[in-house]
């Protein structure tokens, strides 16, 4: 195990997950002190540094070659460099590769410190308007109708708020579905949230599929077991 005292530190840093104001004072610190930010689409990121003027070198973290850089990154930290690793969109780790590089950081006796900020999963939690207690949360679900279905079908009966991401194109079939398992569950989908678009769509599951037009942008949904929530109509 490297030497904790000799190496650098790894910050998982949480960015705005649409408005670029949603950031921390804190999370800007750390972007621009830092030798190194390991982003997941640098072209995106670089977005948000240039609102913020910031020039810290910024380099490819993602799935399709998360082990050869990893092996980098992991060599600058033991180097005593520190480095910032962010995700696209909100808090790192959470739906994308990012937790592999922390389990590398730890195996090395590296330290890992989280600058909290956005998340599309807490901030559709916050205006749900549903309990959320206890609450089951499934990233991005499997793109197989097969695969799908059996998912839905282990939790049928888990008397839990379950919160997951969807595919705007995928989101017919997928509401289909859920009122076939679920058929008495109310739904809110939370669309665009903090951007210019943002729209939060409350109701039945059948009522929302039959007047639900086609819809873009960043998905996610609340699936309410037990509780009541109002409905918004949908024009």
């Amino acid at each position: 195990m490297h030497s904790l005292s000799k190496s650098g530190i790894l910050y998982i840093v949480a960015t705005p997950i649409g408005n670029l104001e949603d950031i921390t004072l804190r999370a800007l610190k750390v972007l621009k002190e830092v030798n190194l930010i390991a982003a997941e689409d640098t072209r995106h990121t670089k977005k948000l540094l240039n609102f913020y003027n910031i020039k810290t070198r910024i380099i490819s973290y993602r799935e399709q070659n998360r082990e050869k850089q990893g092996k980098k990154i992991l060599k600058l930290l033991k180097e005593g460099k520190n480095v910032a690793l962010v995700s696209d969109a909100g808090t790192p780790c959470i739906s994308d590769p990012g937790v592999h590089l922390v389990d590398l950081a730890l195996k090395e006796g590296i330290k890992v410190v989280p600058i909290p900020g956005p998340s599309a999963l807490v901030a559709a939690l916050s205006i749900a308007g549903v309990p959320i207690h206890p609450f089951l949360f499934l990233g991005f679900l499997p793109q197989k109708e097969g695969k799908k279905r059996k998912l839905f079908e282990s939790l049928k009966n888990l008397h839990y708020t379950i919160v997951f991401f969807e595919s705007p194109h995928r989101l017919k079939k997928t509401l289909k579905l859920l009122e076939e398992i679920y058929p008495e569950s109310k739904i809110v989908i939370a669309r665009e949230v903090t951007k210019f678009h943002e729209e939060i769509i409350r109701g039945k599951i059948k009522e929302i599929q039959e007047k639900l037009k086609e819809i873009k942008g960043e998905i996610t949904i609340i699936l309410a077991r037990t509780a009541s929530i109002s409905g918004r109509k949908i024009n």
